[in-house]
């Protein structure tokens, strides 16, 4: 597996504090909801150790929750939908999972319905750029 098969990547000219606020308004203009927003690096600098930026972003459309939930509610693992923003290498990076993994280790998921909801997720991140 590759990181493609799971992660839609993109890099923004953004900084890293202007980036997460590109996602929380993407987000909302596509009518999800904001679930939390962790801070990795505070977290991480409270127990001694050193990260460099990264914000892991939770958000969910209700509608596609309850259509899957509905399936099999063991899908709340992969629950909610998660766009994260860090810096890697001097670059800052938007990076949303594709939800059609869900459709591999759900079969009673078909993957046109996957789909829908990774559209909204690459839009988010997209429109975050």
């Amino acid at each position: 597996m590759k990181t493609d098969d799971f992660a839609y990547i993109v890099e923004t000219n953004k900084t890293f504090d202007n980036a997460v606020v590109s996602v929380l308004k993407a987000v909302e203009q596509k009518g999800w909801t904001l679930f939390q927003i962790y801070d990795v690096k505070e977290r991480l600098a409270a127990k001694g150790f050193n990260q460099r930026p990264l914000k892991i972003i939770e958000i969910c459309s209700g509608k596609y929750a309850n259509q899957f939930l509905n399936k099999n509610r063991l899908i709340s693992l992969c629950m909610p939908c998660k766009i994260n923003v860090l810096e890697e290498d001097g670059k800052i990076k938007i990076i949303g999972m594709k939800p059609t993994m869900i459709s591999q280790f759900f079969p009673e998921v078909n993957k046109k319905e996957a789909e829908e909801v990774e559209k909204d997720i690459k839009e988010i991140v997209d429109n975050a750029k």
